[in-house]
């Protein structure tokens, strides 16, 4: 797996800032009505969040390191106003939707969180990479649980009816329990298909640590078989 590619599976998977980091909760719970908000929150804050990597990765030796936080803070404010004011201007609709919350993406932890541990010490296109997984990784858990909630809640999935008039919607799960219900539900999920991946079989591995179904030891393979026999036997009473 090349380097730029391992940043895009880190930030979507292997540490998702939701469901693994478990960063910037404030507007993963308050926006996560509907799935647009979901996406509409992710794809801005993505967007913040690819420019002032690449910004910070560019300026990183210029910076003096007594002062890194507060020009991180500016470099990141700067392109939250511009993405606000396109928001305004082109998606009025969604920008009323999201409201205060976008100005908020200036202090949130996933962006200052990458500048401080990643850009700031890496090179630009890495860092770009890396803005780009972790955006991405956070649009898709905000997606889902605005899915959930509006579909559970409301019938509905990106504004469209899916479950017809014999439905009663859950209200709770538009309002702010409704998040944290779903918000845990999808991280229990996701730990537990990556405890299930991570666990290897029992006969996968052998002294050595290599494949046993391909190990030409067959002393080595004697021994496994002989300790698995050993243990599966049951004890003979006395």
């Amino acid at each position: 797996m090349g380097k730029y590619t391992e940043r895009l599976y880190n930030g979507i998977i292997k540490e998702n800032p939701t469901f693994v980091l478990v960063l910037g909760m404030c507007p993963t719970l308050a926006v996560t009505t509907s799935a647009i908000n979901g996406v509409g929150m992710g794809l801005s804050t993505t967007a913040v969040l690819v420019m002032s990597n690449m910004m910070i990765s560019l300026l990183r030796k210029v910076i003096p390191d007594g002062v890194r936080m507060p020009a991180f803070i500016v470099v990141v404010a700067s392109f939250v106003t511009m993405v606000q004011f396109l928001l305004e201007g082109f998606v009025p609709s969604l920008y009323d939707s999201l409201g205060l919350y976008i100005p908020l993406i200036v202090v949130n932890c996933i962006i200052l969180g990458r500048a401080e541990s990643y850009a700031s010490k890496n090179t630009v296109g890495l860092s770009i990479f890396d803005g780009i997984g972790m955006g991405l990784g956070f649009t898709v858990a905000l997606t889902l649980i605005g899915m959930f909630r509006e579909l559970i809640g409301s019938g509905k999935l990106f504004d469209f009816v899916i479950l017809g008039d014999w439905y009663t919607p859950i209200t709770i799960f538009v309002l702010a329990p409704g998040a944290l219900f779903v918000l845990g539900f999808l991280t229990a999920a996701m730990n537990a298909i990556a405890n299930k991946k991570g666990k290897p079989r029992k006969d996968t591995f052998g002294e050595c640590g290599a494949g046993c179904a391909t190990c030409g030891n067959s002393a080595c393979r004697g021994r496994m078989m002989t300790t698995e026999a050993a243990a599966e036997k049951p004890a003979e009473k006395e």
